[in-house]
């Protein structure tokens, strides 16, 4: 007779605490040094743990790292996968970039630790960007196609649009120090940029009557 699975034990709050202090330090360590100059110890100490704890939860700065990413690109895709088919265009677009402006305010460590990735040669996310980002992404410029086709935006070409609007949304968060530096620490920089991004981006693509 065949001995009954036992379900997985459920983790305790100490060690759900122990897991999401490791993943915040990571986080920002990541976030700071890539993730070529990060390592274990610099992690435990963020953290305020040590290194043996890290590695009674991680195997390694690798897991840690994907654990990140995996995260990461569930909260990447939503606000383009949000973008409603039947929704009118130009507010669709426009919500999209706002969401986005948004998420460099929100989350600048998840934006940066994308990028240091990216240009690392997405080693670790290259499947995600595979199965789930160029799907989705194709799904998209479609919809935005077939918009354009149906006179509701203007003519361009929308994988460029999408690049476009990744580009200078998530600029204010990959380069947050330049962009203090030069605006003078001014305050409101992130709105200011969302009322600028979303009147470029509308005004670029109203249809001409």
């Amino acid at each position: 007779m065949d001995k009954a699975i036992k379900p997985a034990k459920k983790p305790s709050r100490i060690q759900v605490r122990n897991r999401g202090l490791i993943l915040d330090a990571a986080l920002e360590v990541f976030s700071r040094h890539g993730y070529r100059g990060t390592t274990l110890d610099q992690i435990a100490h963020e953290a305020g743990l040590s290194k043996p704890n890290i590695l009674y939860y991680f195997d390694g700065k690798e897991e840690i790292h994907i654990s990140l990413l995996n995260k990461l690109m569930e909260n990447w895709l939503d606000p383009l996968d949000q973008m409603d088919p039947n929704g009118d265009p130009l507010e669709e677009i426009c919500a999209y970039v706002r969401r986005k402006v948004e998420m460099s305010r929100e989350f600048p460590r998840e934006s940066r630790l994308f990028a240091n990735e990216i240009l690392q040669g997405a080693p670790r996310m290259k499947p995600h960007l595979e199965s789930g980002l160029k799907p989705l992404f194709d799904r998209k410029i479609r919809l935005i196609e077939h918009w354009m086709d149906s006179g509701k935006l203007a003519r361009v070409d929308a994988r460029h649009l999408i690049f476009s609007i990744w580009a200078t949304t998530q600029h204010y968060a990959d380069f947050d120090a330049q962009v203090r530096v030069l605006m003078n620490g001014e305050r409101g920089v992130i709105d200011a940029a969302g009322d600028y991004l979303e009147n470029m981006f509308s005004s670029m693509l109203k249809p001409i009557s």
